[in-house]
């Protein structure tokens, strides 16, 4: 009993962290949420008395990487993806991948710089033009094995060796004049977060049940 209060409650603070970092990010524009995986397996301590017990753990982490819902803003600079693919933009480690921050990269891998005044329109396949004259097309791709992509920070992803390359993304398209918003599920969040701290709370008094008894049944022995 203590084993299986002790994997729950280790369960339950990997999903705490997972949540408050979730809550801490819900108006973090294009931010993934964090998810994980739960599974069962049987304790030395279960089996060797014969009995059937399962205690729970998070396997892994996962990135959800559905998309948030588009908020208008009017602003001719603010961009936001329809689909799955990413912006690619260039860091001081490299290029990363991002649903918003460091400056975009063009087709061409370059930062596209633009004038500081006159008129900038961007098409929906990325195309970046400025008083009617293109500047270039902005680099989105996306990746066949999205699961293979790793948090770099809260709102940059990078791949990893075992994901395949990134390839051009002609489905997804670039809205001007919009922001994504966190996928959260801002509510949602909330009220796992609570059920999990009351889960913690139970396994808490769980845990320290079973000490007591065993306590107890120790000094019991000590008399005989």
């Amino acid at each position: 009993m203590t084993a299986m209060a002790a994997s729950g409650l280790r369960s339950r603070t990997e999903s705490l962290d997972l949540l408050a970092n979730n809550v801490a990010n819900a108006s973090t524009g294009g931010y993934k949420a964090d998810r994980e995986f739960y599974s069962l397996y049987t304790s030395s301590e279960a089996a060797d008395s014969g009995q059937s017990a399962s205690m729970p753990v998070v396997e892994r982490p996962w990135i959800d990487l559905a998309q948030g819902a588009m908020q208008s803003t009017g602003n001719t600079l603010d961009l936001a993806l329809s689909g799955k693919g990413f912006f690619t933009v260039q860091s001081p480690g490299g290029p990363l991948y991002t649903r918003n921050g460091y400056p975009l990269s063009g087709t061409d891998g370059a930062v596209l710089r633009l004038q500081t005044t006159g008129k900038i329109d961007i098409s929906r396949d990325g195309t970046v033009s400025q008083d009617g004259q293109t500047v270039g097309q902005l680099q989105v791709v996306d990746f066949p094995g999205a699961a293979g992509l790793a948090k770099q920070g809260n709102n940059y992803f990078r791949s990893s060796n075992t994901t395949p390359p990134a390839a051009a993304d002609q489905a997804t398209t670039v809205e001007q004049g919009k922001l994504e918003a966190s996928n959260t599920g801002t509510a949602e969040s909330a009220v796992r977060l609570i059920s999990i701290m009351r889960q913690f709370e139970m396994l808490q008094k769980a845990a320290s049940t079973a000490l007591d008894m065993s306590k107890e049944a120790v000094e019991q022995v000590a008399k005989v």
